[in-house]
């Protein structure tokens, strides 16, 4: 049985997609959003020194801070507006599934449809602004604390810095978090997932020449760089697989008797 995926392409009908000014419409509206994203990623948060940053960032970008980097589209190795992405829009939205578990007045709100929903999304807001506000205050303690050889990564360490880049690492989260929404609404597909997929993608050239670096100058051998590729394409076969995957429950049609004749008795199946 062909996908959903196979269908469309099988359909597809490209005269018809240049008539189809609706869709057309989202997809600029999308790739708009996408644009406007990763020109926000090269513009700094005040107060900091761009070049020392670079050059911490440089020796530790192996470790937690790479990986957190690679999901911000590298906005958090250039400490940017954007730095925090929408990640604490993310834990915001988890934390609220969980509570709607064990709060019985969130359990009554998501009963109660559309309405529910609405003020369910209204808490997860507020609390993604109270999470991006704790992060981006802790990040500007981190910066302060910051020095590579040639200095502090932050011009004039105190509270206004703290303050600024509170607003605006706080600001730019929020921001993100209102263009998924506008996509969701009224682009292709999900926001927030076509964000956090943007960010990785911007990342992957920079992460694969750094890959193939290491093995040029000895610090990764061959196999092991051969290795990682295997891994990587092994993996992604294994997610189209599970994504195009079915389960077909039997179906059992009981047999009946119309006059002499015995009809039914059928087997079919249902796909899930």
């Amino acid at each position: 049985m062909p996908s959903a995926a196979e269908q469309l392409a099988a359909n597809i009908n490209f005269g018809a997609f240049s008539k189809a000014t609706e869709l057309k419409r989202r997809i600029w509206f999308t790739l708009g959003v996408l644009i406007i994203y990763r020109l926000g990623t090269y513009i700094p948060v005040p107060g900091i020194d761009a070049a020392i940053l670079a050059d911490i960032f440089r020796q530790q970008q192996s470790g937690i801070l790479g990986m957190f980097d690679m999901f911000a589209g590298g906005a958090l190795g250039r400490m940017t507006i954007f730095a925090l992405n929408v990640m604490p829009y993310i834990s915001a939205s988890i934390i609220m599934q969980l509570m709607t578990t064990v709060s019985p007045q969130l359990e009554q709100l998501k009963k109660e449809g559309e309405q529910g929903r609405k003020k369910i999304n209204q808490y997860t807001r507020y609390g993604t602004v109270l999470l991006a506000a704790v992060q981006a205050y802790g990040i500007a303690v981190g910066l302060e604390s910051m020095t590579g050889a040639s200095g502090s990564a932050v011009l004039e360490p105190g509270a206004f810095f703290r303050i600024t880049t509170v607003v605006t690492l706080t600001g730019g989260t929020v921001f993100l978090m209102w263009l998924g929404e506008q996509v969701t609404a009224r682009g292709v597909g999900n926001g927030i997932s076509l964000i956090i997929f943007a960010g990785i993608v911007a990342e992957l050239p920079r992460a694969l020449v750094s890959t193939l670096e290491l093995g040029r100058t000895g610090a990764l051998s061959t196999l092991f760089i051969l290795f990682l590729m295997v891994m990587a394409v092994v993996t992604i076969a294994f997610i189209v697989f599970m994504e195009r995957a079915q389960r077909r429950i039997v179906i059992q049609y009981p047999k009946r008797q119309v006059g002499n004749k015995m009809f039914g008795g059928d087997n079919s199946h249902l796909p899930l």
